[in-house]
């Protein structure tokens, strides 16, 4: 009997100590309901789905595991961990009475509102997408935006007008007869001209005729005008050909159609993929399945993957906290179907005791806990143990 008997002591900042024992139990003051212990919960955790739930030194850690620990201490619920293979696993370990209830950050979405019971919402969030590129393709598609034909047009269309003023500016002041052109030989003439105009300084020395001064001047406007467009060109286009190269070219998330992508296995990101492919006679997504979301960053920088689907908190979490040298991780898409998040209770799971934690979970939510808890799972924080 004392093999089914756990109790969970918060120790602080994230621990978790689970201890056997009926005797233990009884000593730290649990509820007993006509004469009986009250029952032990057995708690089904994945690993490898940082920051909701991963093990660091063999500790379980993440927003989930220490939301579920503050509610245990809190409502003085006894249990003892499980730790399950897959996410679909331990759902399914709730439907056949092996958990009394799965922790994590699990999407309620419709398909699995219809076989599962779920816990009180206490948070909500898409997917995204997370693509790396490494520094050299970003160079290489900085100076393919800049030799475009339009940025090229653009150029010769301003050299061209200056060529014309210069040519104007030429024979108003009446070059050819000055002695410097004479002396100099008129292509070198011409040429100062052409850079006078073209860069500026020193345009005040070309001419000394009213017409030159307008010349001049006109030459100015070019310089400004055509100055403006190609500021606005490398803003816009270079800018958005730099961008298209780091998301990989996904803007939607049928961009994913043809690639192999990273999922972790029974996720709704795996769901997803399914659908597309299901959906579409095109291309098909290579679904490459993954124990850890956090392996899916090697298969990336290795281009065994093209993409790695997931939540956006975790993938956001590995931005910032898997730093890759000469590589440049980011999210191509983000908010993908968002969904609201909750922990799974086994459909045997007293309504009481279901009810303590829909109101744990809702006055830890009012009081800016859970929050609090996502705020720092996306702090940079010592990488854990893979």
């Amino acid at each position: 009997m004392a093999r089914n008997r756990a109790f969970n002591i918060d120790v602080g900042i994230r621990g978790v100590l689970v201890g056997w024992g009926s005797a233990l139990v009884l000593a730290l003051g649990f509820p007993v309901s006509a004469g009986a212990l009250a029952p032990v919960l057995r708690v089904g955790v994945v690993d490898g789905a940082p920051p909701c739930s991963y093990r660091d030194a063999g500790a379980w850690r993440g927003l989930a595991i220490d939301l579920w620990s503050r509610i245990a201490t809190r409502e003085r619920l006894a249990y003892v961990v499980t730790e399950m293979p897959s996410v679909q696993e331990m759902l399914e370990g709730t439907r056949d009475g092996r958990l009394d209830l799965a922790v994590g950050c699990l999407n309620v979405s419709p398909d699995r509102l219809e076989r599962y019971r779920f816990s009180l919402p206490f948070q909500e969030d898409g997917l995204a997408v997370m693509v790396v590129q490494s520094r050299l393709d970003l160079g290489r598609s900085f100076l393919a935006a800049l030799l475009t034909p339009a940025l090229l047009q653009l150029l010769g269309g301003y050299l061209l007008a200056i060529a014309l003023l210069a040519l104007l500016t030429w024979k108003v002041e009446r070059y050819p007869q000055q002695p410097q052109t004479l002396s100099d030989g008129r292509v070198r003439s011409f040429s100062k001209v052409f850079q006078v105009l073209a860069t500026g300084p020193g345009s005040n020395t070309l001419v000394a005729t009213t017409r030159g001064n307008t010349i001049v001047l006109v030459a100015y406007v070019v310089r400004i005008v055509s100055a403006s467009l190609l500021v606005g060109y490398l803003t816009v286009n270079v800018a958005r050909e730099v961008q298209g190269t780091a998301s990989g070219g996904i803007r939607s998330e049928s961009d994913l159609r043809g690639l192999r992508v990273g999922v972790r296995s029974g996720t709704v990101s795996e769901a997803l993929l399914k659908e597309l492919n299901a959906a579409n006679t095109g291309p098909k997504v290579s679904i490459l399945p993954l124990t850890s979301i956090r392996s899916g960053v090697d298969l990336l920088v290795s281009r065994r993957v093209d993409a790695l689907l997931g939540d956006n908190l975790q993938l956001s979490y590995l931005l910032i906290n898997s730093p890759l040298k000469g590589f440049l991780p980011s999210l191509a898409l983000q908010g993908i179907r968002p969904e609201s998040q909750a922990f799974v209770f086994a459909p045997g799971l007293p309504e009481a005791t279901a009810q303590r934690i829909d109101l744990a979970i809702s006055e830890l939510k009012r009081s800016g806990v859970v929050s609090s808890l996502r705020q720092q799972a996306t702090t940079v924080v010592s990488t854990p143990t893979r």
